[in-house]
């Protein structure tokens, strides 16, 4: 394999569903219970930050009354992942389907609205066929294979609205798409149910790494070009010239494997390569966050990172580079972290393309990035004071209610569009 091998940590087990304690009551229900069966969709459910959130609004909508069935829609067979199997452990209706089973399901089911997160075109086409009002959710610009800003024009005219999940999404969105509705983009800020992060000793956790009187730096993201590792690594090299203490771990499901040989081509060249440490993703990362000392994300492009939003909820300094959200997360004035440059330069224009050309390029943020993290572990004994502190206030700054119900709220919304759009379709046109 091109990571290395991985040993299942002794985590305790995340709880079953959401505390009883969190559950809503009758009267913040915005419709009448199950009388609303919303269709989350999406190609995979397996270990990813879209996977998370997904994962996040099949268990907050039903607190507004929603009735949740997920769908793992795919070209072929859908896989099952990690998050699938969770979910409907938990209780949540799941299922995967191929093309021809899920225009079936559609029609049998008949839901009421679809959620999409990166949803094929196929089923879009499908819902206009049934009537179904859908609202996507734009995770990041470009999407995950890229953007055709020609076919995007065409396509967005099978969406009813669109939420953006930070401005920087909204407004690379507007810019491809001019000719869609401005008011029919909408900002919802992604929030982290941490009630399925259980909580675990750091002093345990470190000692599961081996860790004593190390400073770790912690990375949480797929192996692909988009998160930026052989960045990373370069950059992390340069601390590591200087302290003999640090280390490195990046962790993540491995999406190109090609991309990581070469980073880990990169690694073994290094001095420091004892301490750099490429992982799979790990089934719950609450050890990892529990052991580190620092996050940092190098990447490219993001929509709104929920792994640096994670890292906060831990207490964790976090270094992110100037991506989608990262502003809104981390602020400017040190407090919580630092914003480096993003690795092309302007942000708005970090694309695949522009990845490309950079993944094995001196990179721009280099000397910003060196600096940030040298920074976080000479004030190491700071960050360590104020990380109850640090978690405490990035929990409440994200709430995960007023995230789910504003959701709850555009999908609510869809329906009555769709509706009032209905009754006067069949109309005669006024002269």
């Amino acid at each position: 394999m091109p990571y290395d091998a991985m040993v299942a940590p002794h985590a305790p087990a995340a709880p079953a569903s959401i505390p009883t304690s969190s559950v809503s009551n009758l009267d913040d229900f915005l419709v009448s219970p199950g009388s609303v069966h919303c269709l989350i969709v999406t190609p995979v459910l397996d270990a990813g930050g879209l996977d998370e959130f997904v994962a996040f609004l099949a268990r907050r909508l039903p607190h507004f009354g929603l009735r949740v069935t997920v769908m793992c829609a795919h070209s072929s067979s859908a896989p099952v992942g990690q998050l699938f199997t969770i979910l409907q452990r938990e209780g949540t209706a799941v299922v995967a389907a191929s093309p021809g089973d899920a225009c079936l399901w559609m029609k049998t089911n008949r839901p009421d609205v679809i959620s999409a997160h990166d949803p094929p075109g196929w089923l879009l086409k499908a819902a206009k066929d049934a009537r179904v009002p859908v609202v996507e959710t734009l995770h990041g610009i470009p999407t995950p294979i890229s953007t055709n800003w020609m076919e995007e024009r065409q396509r967005s005219e099978l969406v009813t609205c669109f939420v953006a999940v930070s401005e920087l999404v909204r407004r690379q969105y507007l810019s491809g798409n001019p000719a869609y509705s401005a008011r029919a983009v909408i900002t919802i800020p992604n929030a982290f149910n941490q009630t399925h992060r259980p909580s675990v000793n750091r002093s345990k956790a470190r000692a599961w790494l081996g860790l004593n009187d190390e400073f770790l730096f912690l990375s949480l993201g797929r192996h692909t070009v988009q998160k930026n590792a052989y960045g990373l690594v370069r950059a992390f090299s340069e601390v590591a010239e200087d302290d003999h203490k640090v280390h490195l771990l990046i962790a993540g499901r491995l999406d190109d494997a090609v991309y990581t040989r070469q980073v880990r081509t990169l690694r073994d060249k290094m001095p420091c390569k004892d301490r750099i440490h490429l992982r799979h993703s790990f089934p719950d990362p609450s050890i990892l966050l529990a052991a580190a000392d620092c996050f940092v994300l190098n990447s490219f492009f993001e929509g709104w990172s929920l792994a640096s939003m994670e890292a906060l909820s831990a207490g964790l300094p976090t270094i992110v580079s100037d991506v989608g959200g990262a502003r809104e997360q981390i602020g400017l004035d040190g407090s919580r972290g630092f914003v480096v440059a993003n690795p092309v330069g302007d942000p708005e224009s970090a694309n695949w393309h522009s990845s490309s050309l950079m993944r094995f390029r001196p990179q721009k943020n280099m000397d910003e990035l060196v600096s940030a993290m040298k920074s976080v572990v000479a004030h190491r004994d700071y960050w360590s004071r104020v990380r109850e502190q640090l978690s405490a206030d990035s929990k409440g700054r994200f709430d995960p209610v007023i995230c789910s119900k504003r959701h709850a709220e555009v999908l609510l919304g869809a329906i009555s569009r769709a509706m009032l759009e209905g009754e006067f379709a069949d109309c005669p046109a006024r002269s």
